[in-house]
This record gives structure tokens, sequence and C-alpha cells, in this order.
């Protein structure tokens, strides 16, 4: 295999080059082998699901939860969309007015409804939505459905159960809010309410000076008093003590539910200046409120009693209400009636700065964490039950 250039050189390591060199091309082919084995085994068990969000829970659950983006970011856009990779599984999600039944491309096999059931009329275009995605099921166009529900607050959602696959209907899994007596964390599961995404709450990222300065009030309630609730048992009491003073109360008569800029920058700056966030029942216990004042490092305060209705404990959880923050270990203050509410405030006012700076890390590290396992569990529960089982 010598090449004669003049003199022939003889070259004492040629052939353990030539070998080095053929080993070298089978690690590399070898290598390419694998690579391909990996594309083609990661082909087969990557997920794509579309999340339909036709539910402001949607917004909580991609914006908050999953930290993705929405394009436009314009809020009252007619359709905005967004992507993300996450474990296996490439999401795509999809909402605004303009995602209609069968006036938007259908782009995965697996899809996941966000839907409202809260009212009857909610549940009447909840239910249009369920027809049209069966349609896609019996027509092969999709395999799997999954429906994060925001559900009824007195927890009626019988309406759902039928189109379940335990009861012979296409829906894979469930994710509710509230305490659901069915959840059993196999095919439904317990989804937090969230913040007010209907309203524009924002995703807040903690400041050192939300961290760290001294705020301004001891507690704060702006919220609807309801008559004949313990809402007016909370106010009464503040009014006794004086409390009211040392608090940002705005109370009203009647429930609005349009924001301005103005009342929600109110909203915010009591969040913002007050150590605890009174958290009375209103139609559920779990309230929009305490996931809010989380955002903004204000400690929830929660009136620790049933909601009436079909709400309770449910097989997996015994710690209704609130089951799933219980669980999952919140650090609030859970108290049983609003007359030991003077005593709290007691202890609140002989907390030091630095005591209260712990504590509100303490809180927005637990919500932090909190995000990411709800995230994680949804992602897990998804490819357990999408993903064809590995039988090695």
């Amino acid at each position: 295999d010598h090449v004669a250039l003049g003199n022939e050189e003889w070259n004492p390591w040629e052939e353990d080059e030539r070998n080095e060199l053929v080993a070298s091309r089978q690690r590399y082919e070898a290598n390419l082998k694998m690579i391909k084995k990996a594309r083609s085994h990661l082909e087969q068990t990557s997920l794509r699901v579309q999340i339909w969000g036709k539910a402001a829970i949607g917004l909580y659950l991609w914006q908050h939860i999953f930290g993705g983006q929405l394009e436009p970011v314009d809020v009252t856009a007619q359709w905005r969309e967004g992507h993300q990779k996450a474990g296996k599984t490439y999401f795509s999600f999809i909402t605004g007015p303009s995602v209609v039944p069968g006036y938007f491309s259908v782009e995965a096999e697996n899809v996941v409804l966000v839907l409202n059931g809260r009212e009857r009329a909610k549940i009447a275009y909840a239910t249009q939505w369920l027809h049209y995605t069966q349609t896609l099921i019996q027509t092969h166009k999709i395999q799997h459905v999954a429906v994060m529900l925001l559900g009824n607050e007195q927890c009626n959602n019988e309406w759902i159960q039928p189109y379940l696959k335990r009861n012979g209907g296409f829906v894979d899994l469930l994710f509710v809010t509230y305490d659901y007596a069915l959840v059993n964390e196999e095919d439904i599961f317990q989804w937090p309410l969230g913040v007010a995404t209907y309203r524009n709450f924002p995703v807040v990222e903690p400041s050192w000076s939300m961290l760290h300065d001294p705020r301004s009030y001891l507690c704060n309630f702006l919220g609807t008093v309801y008559k004949n609730s313990s809402r007016e048992t909370l106010m009464e009491v503040l009014k006794q003590d004086g409390l009211d003073k040392l608090c940002w109360i705005a109370a009203r008569e009647q429930w609005q539910p349009q924001e301005t800029n103005e009342s929600f920058k109110n909203y915010r700056d009591a969040l913002l200046q007050s150590d605890l966030t009174l958290c009375p029942v209103g139609i559920n216990t779990e309230c929009y409120r305490i996931y809010e004042a989380c955002s903004y490092g204000s400690l929830p305060v929660i009136e620790d009693v049933m909601t009436p209705g079909d709400c309770r404990n449910s097989s997996m959880y015994h710690s209704a209400p609130l089951q799933l923050l219980k669980t999952m270990g919140a650090p609030f203050i859970f108290i049983k009636n609003w007359k030991e509410l003077p005593a709290v405030l007691k202890k609140e006012k002989e907390m030091s700065l630095q005591e209260k700076i712990q504590r509100r890390k303490k809180l927005v590290e637990w919500y932090r964490n909190f995000k990411a396992w709800m995230r994680q569990k949804f992602i897990n529960t998804l490819e357990n039950s999408f993903l064809p089982s590995d039988k090695g």
C-alpha cells in the first residue's frame, strides 16, 4: 500500500493507524446506529398534546403552572397560542374566541380540553365541545382525550360522568377543581383553582422589596359581604376590636366581575401591603384569593369549613376542605371561626420583621414548588395514560 515518493519510506505505525481508523469507523457507525435507534424510540414514545383552552383555568395551567408564553400577548386577541416541550411531550396550547369546533386544525392525536362546568349555560357550551371531540375520536382523528374542568362550586359535576371512559365514554382523564368526592388519583384528579386569570391576574415574580420591606397593614380583605354569611361575622369581629384600623378592609355588597385598572391596582396593593390575607368562605372554601395572596407573599388566613353541597372527602384524601392544598403542606393559617382572628392578629403584632421575612420566603418558595409539582404531575399523568406501555 506504499506510494513511492522517491525513496520509499517505511512507517512503523502504519498498521496501528489503519487499525485505529477501522476501529474509529466502527465506533462512528455504532454511534450512528445508537442515535438512529434513540431517535426512533423517541419518535415512538414522544407525545404530542394539543390543549384547547375554552375556560380561564387553561391560562392558569399554561402561563402560571407551565410558565408558557402566548402569542400575541394582547389578552383581547381572538386567537392566542403557545408551544412547549416538557418531559417526553410536545405541548401546543390554543385559546381565544376564534377557537371554535371545526374551525381550527387539530394538530395532535392527544387533546386536553379545558372546560367550564360551573353553571347550566356553561355546561351546555362544554357539552358541544365534548360532542365535537367524540366525533374526532370516532373518525380516528385523535386517540386520547383528557378534560380539565372548572367544576361547579358545590361539586355538582354529575353531567360529566357519562363521558368518562370508566362509564363507557371516551374521556381518559379528568382534572377537576374543588373537593370532589370522586377524586381517586387514577382517572379523576383534583386540580387547583388558581388565580383569577379571567380578570387578567398576572404571573408575579417575587422582588427583593416584596420579600423584605415592612408592610403597612396586618391584614386585608377586599370582597363582597354576602347576607347571612360568615363574612358578616368577620366584619363584626374586625369592627368590635378596632382591628379594621390595622387592616386594609374594602367590603362591598354587590359582587363585581369586571375589574378596572384602578380596582386591580387597589387589590394588588392590598396584597403587597398586608402580612395576612383573610379568606372567608364564599360559595366554596377554595377561592382565587388564596393563590393570589401566595403570589404576593401575603399569608392566607383560611376559614376551614366544608362547603355545603356535594363537596367532601374523596377516597384518596381525608382532609377536606382544601384537601389538595393540605396534602401539599400549604403553610397557611386555618381557623374554624372568625372569632379566633383577634388572637391571630395579636400574635402577628408581636412578630419581628425578620420573622415575617422568613415566613414570606417560605410561602413564596412553597407556592413555586406547588406549581412545579402540579406541572410534573400533569405531565406524568398524561404520559402514563397516553403513551403505549413499554413491555421491554
